[in-house]
């Protein structure tokens, strides 16, 4: 059991985290950039960090509901347990918007030098991973609150 919840933890601390760092540190050092610059290193950070991210969409949900079985039984998980289970679930749906959307009009987008429409993706982007950010940190303070 503590494997499983040290594999659910840290899946969360990468996704949470690198969502962090791509919004808070890494979208402001880029802005100075010229868009035809800026655009496809965009590209290639989601290229690299999105495989982890599915990572975590896989791992998270199933060491989850492991340890919620474990632990609580489903029918008797606390609030706190259904409230991270309920906010994961978004962040999930959001995230497979972010890639089979907004990221694959990205990545069309560059490989025909459309710019403006490349730019209109990250703005989407941007907006969604903030959102995800928000909700996962929301997620960890529930998981950290939540059994006290």
């Amino acid at each position: 059991m503590p494997l499983v919840l040290v594999i659910h933890v840290l899946a969360a601390v990468i996704w949470v985290g690198g969502m962090f760092f791509a919004h808070q540190i890494l979208r402001p050092a880029m802005q100075p950039l010229e868009p035809g610059i800026r655009l496809p290193l965009w590209s290639r950070t989601f290229a690299r960090f999105f495989p982890w991210v599915w990572s975590a969409v896989i791992l998270l949900p199933a060491t989850g509901y492991f340890l919620m079985g474990r632990w609580f039984g489903f029918a008797h998980a606390p609030l706190f347990v259904n409230l991270m289970q309920g906010l994961g679930i978004i962040m999930i749906l959001i995230y497979l918007h972010v890639f089979f959307a907004p990221y694959a009009r990205l990545k069309r987008a560059l490989a025909a030098n459309d710019l403006p429409t490349a730019g209109q993706a990250i703005s989407q982007i941007r907006v969604l991973v903030g959102t995800n950010t928000l909700l996962g940190l929301l997620t960890i303070a529930i998981a950290v609150a939540g059994g006290h």
